[in-house]
């Protein structure tokens, strides 16, 4: 068992229908038809919602997104239609909106990844092998992969676990081209914005993306390249054999399996709230990440 620990209630706003409450964002659509997109603070892990915010955090992940989607428009389009705030929405509303085509999704996590940890470095351990994909012996925590690999997941609904799968199994389920065009894209916006994270010090050590067709024309949607859908290490730090600093939220990770919480992983319950401390710290780090990467100043 796990979703949300205390699901929140949709804002009601005339002239939009709330199609989605999602980890992080609720999802409306405008009488044009158009999507409507606010980052909330919520923070998720371990496939549960937890109960306690981190400031600011929608708005760090939207104006982040909008950042780099400026910086990938030449390899694929992307959804944003505006920034605009929908008449009668809360005034909290500023900086977490975007206003989006709607696209015909594709089912499929995206998933690019240049070093290995996580599920990955999971099934390598196994059988050398990450999503069918043959690596070579020797790789640890954090070695870096020889070339990027397109590892995908299908999506899950919130509380269930993404699943990785094959290429084949992809291209079985959306068509050999749309999965050929869908690796070409993911590696080809892995491989730039590995270069610009690396020129700010940072390493991309993995991320996932969602795309949708627009018509014909395969578009990048949703949030891209940020501390909840990427991992971002310090380069400085990287030390191949263990797990690597991050910018992401694995200071919430830490204290919810320390003994600290008291919250047992493999039970029923629902995770505690957040004390203040893991709050600050975790705001701090996504803070750091944009303003590594942008080279601009949060406040």
């Amino acid at each position: 068992m796990s979703g949300f620990v205390e699901k929140p209630e949709p804002i009601q706003v005339p002239g939009l229908v709330h199609l989605h409450t999602g980890k992080v964002r609720e999802l409306y659509q405008n009488e044009a038809g158009d999507l409507v997109m606010v980052a909330s603070d919520r923070m998720s892990a371990y496939d549960w919602v937890l109960p306690t915010e981190i400031p600011e955090k929608g708005r760090i992940l939207t104006k982040l997104s909008l950042w780099w989607f400026d910086r990938l428009t030449d390899l694929v389009p992307n959804h944003v239609i505006s920034t605009e705030v929908p008449e009668g929405a809360p005034a909290d509303w500023a900086g977490r909106t975007l206003v989006c085509k709607s696209l015909r999704m594709v089912p499929v996590e995206c998933v690019a990844r240049g070093y290995l940890t996580g599920s990955g470095l999971a099934e390598y351990n196994e059988s050398r092998t990450v999503c069918g994909l043959a690596l070579p012996e020797g790789l640890v925590d954090g070695s870096e992969i020889p070339a990027p690999i397109f590892t995908p997941a299908t999506k899950a609904e919130v509380g269930e676990h993404d699943e990785n799968v094959s290429y084949e199994e992809v291209a079985r389920q959306v068509g050999a081209e749309t999965a050929a065009q869908l690796r070409q894209a993911t590696l080809a916006v892995y491989g730039r914005a590995r270069d610009i994270a690396r020129e700010r010090g940072i390493i991309l050590a993995d991320t996932k993306f969602e795309f949708g067709f627009d018509g014909e024309t395969l578009v990048l949607a949703d949030e891209v390249l940020t501390p909840d859908s990427s991992r971002f290490w310090p380069a400085d730090q990287w030390q191949p054999g263990s797990a690597q600093p991050s910018y992401d939220k694995q200071f919430v990770r830490d204290w919810l399996t320390s003994a600290e919480s008291g919250w047992d992983r493999k039970s029923e319950q629902p995770p505690p709230p957040l004390p203040e401390q893991v709050v600050e710290a975790t705001r701090a780090k996504y803070v750091e990440a944009y303003e590594r990467l942008t080279g601009t100043s949060w406040s």
